[in-house]
């Protein structure tokens, strides 16, 4: 690339023809042009500094001498050859100066960037017709979190493995919550890949039922490897994980106060304490899935296509396919499963065929409803496959002026209570555990669920009194933590 002669500062049109202008030749403006002559891009820079061009000149840099803030600095450059121009300045008016400037000369074609200190000037730029303003003060903290973020990430896929490794006997039980969904059965499927690729043997336990047929598709065509609790005596493990769940007891058939090895979940735990020798609960990522793609990347576990299958729909059922509770890091983790998916499996999966007992609930859930205000509960009765209630849910949110849903239904010994909401008053999972306890309810802001032992009104033998009982308590108790008054539609 030609040097400028040092005799003349304001050279003719005709030998200044760059692809890139650059204005301003401090350490920002220099190191963006360093990058652009690496790429090979043919630019001048613009420095009122005779010094600082000079150095430039002698680094083999097309440099002039100017004021990027001048009217007439753009009649020493051909503008007809220009992609960009780059005003990196420091001094904030000049740059403004600079834009109005160009932009009156200038083909609106020409990407103009620029530099500013903080929000304000930032808009004032774009007001002015710059098509991108950086902020450098913001770019350093952006990429700085994301070093730290990197680093945090190596720091758990080393303790992980640390923790893996200190197993004695080499036994894992990995217990996922009970009726497991996509999210958790998928996070099991990925920490037992961890744990076999680290010589650990481990065994995939859930209490509860499959029954969803979206889940029964999902475990049946990729093959997961699932055993009922019911068929094992957990004390003969030598560690236990919770996967998507992380209380002992709370949706999980593990007895209360036996010592936790790993808890890995992504669910608010609020007030609640947890205790374990390895935690890791992320509430801002929407999938457990998305916690455990991490970990395989960190320690380089082999994905098979299966793995990557599973997790990628694990993730996109939590986030409702990146509606609901989507963190960037949701993104990135389907970004990377994504190319390494079965996609024909991902299309089987989600067109699964209705059940008579699904439809059966929604069929009831919209005869029973009560509406009050924006609020919709409704009483299904007595259920035999909790999974009926959430669909029942997801339903009936779609209803003209409801901002949140509730179904609860009765099974031998427990109330099953599924919510969605998309009202930004309230905090879903928040009002489940002040309704209906810490330990038997809760979720996220949107979507959340409780479990209520039937205790007292299991006496009950007549099944009418017990759901009418059932259903004044559930309304009185949810109604009155949202500040609602009981009235029917």
């Amino acid at each position: 690339m030609a040097t400028i002669p040092k005799e003349t500062d304001t050279p003719a049109k005709a030998r200044v023809k760059p692809t890139y202008l650059i204005l301003g030749s401090g350490s920002i403006g220099f190191a963006v042009a360093k990058e652009l002559r690496e790429l090979d891009k043919n630019l001048v820079i613009v420095d009122r500094d005779k010094q600082k061009v000079e150095t430039l000149r002698e680094e083999a840099y097309e440099a002039i001498v100017g004021d990027i803030s001048d009217p007439e600095l753009l009649n020493l450059i051909n503008i007809k050859s220009l992609t960009a121009i780059l005003i990196l300045s420091s001094d904030v008016e000049a740059n403004k100066k600079a834009i109005k400037n160009i932009k009156k000369i200038v083909s609106p074609e020409v990407y103009i960037v620029s530099r500013a200190p903080d929000i304000i000037n930032r808009q004032e730029m774009e007001e002015l017709g710059a098509n991108h303003v950086v902020m450098p003060s913001k770019l350093i903290a952006s990429s700085l979190a994301r070093s730290l973020e990197r680093a945090e990430s190596v720091n758990r896929g080393t303790k992980l493995s640390q923790w893996m490794k200190g197993i004695n006997n080499k036994k894992l039980a990995i217990v996922v919550h009970d009726n497991p969904d996509p999210d958790a059965i998928s996070s099991a499927f990925a920490l037992k890949e961890v744990a076999k690729s680290l010589g650990v043997e481990s065994t995939i336990l859930y209490h509860g039922e499959i029954s969803h047929q979206e889940n029964k598709a999902f475990v049946n065509l990729l093959g997961i490897e699932l055993e009922r609790m019911e068929g094992h005596d957990i004390s003969k493990f030598d560690k236990i994980a919770l996967v998507d769940c992380a209380v002992p007891g709370s949706n999980n058939n593990i007895p209360t106060g036996l010592p936790i090895g790993i808890i890995i979940d992504h669910h608010p735990l609020g007030e609640m304490e947890i205790n374990a020798e390895y935690v890791d609960v992320r509430p801002n990522v929407g999938a457990t899935a998305t916690i455990l793609t991490k970990y395989l990347q960190e320690l380089n576990v082999d994905i098979t296509t299966n793995l990557a299958t599973a997790l990628l729909y694990g993730i996109r059922t939590d986030t409702q396919d990146f509606k609901r509770n989507t963190d960037p890091a949701d993104l990135s983790a389907a970004s990377f499963l994504y190319p390494l998916s079965d996609h024909e499996i991902l299309e089987q999966l989600e067109r699964p065929s209705m059940s008579i007992e699904t439809l059966d609930v929604l069929g009831d859930a919209i005869v029973n409803r009560q509406v009050i205000g924006s609020y919709l509960l409704t009483n299904v009765g007595t259920i035999r496959d909790r999974d009926t209630l959430p669909q029942a849910a997801d339903y009936l949110l779609n209803l003209e002026g409801i901002s949140t849903s509730i179904v609860f239904g009765v099974s031998e010994d427990k109330i099953f209570i599924s919510g969605r909401s998309h009202d930004i008053r309230i905090n879903l999972g928040d009002v489940m555990k002040r309704a209906f306890g810490d330990e038997i309810g809760g979720g996220h802001a949107t979507f959340a669920a409780a479990q209520i032992p039937l205790g007292v009104f299991s006496a009950s033998k007549d099944r009418q009194t017990l759901l009418k009982l059932v259903n004044e308590a559930v309304m009185k108790k949810f109604l009155g933590v949202v500040g609602v008054e009981e009235s029917e539609e």
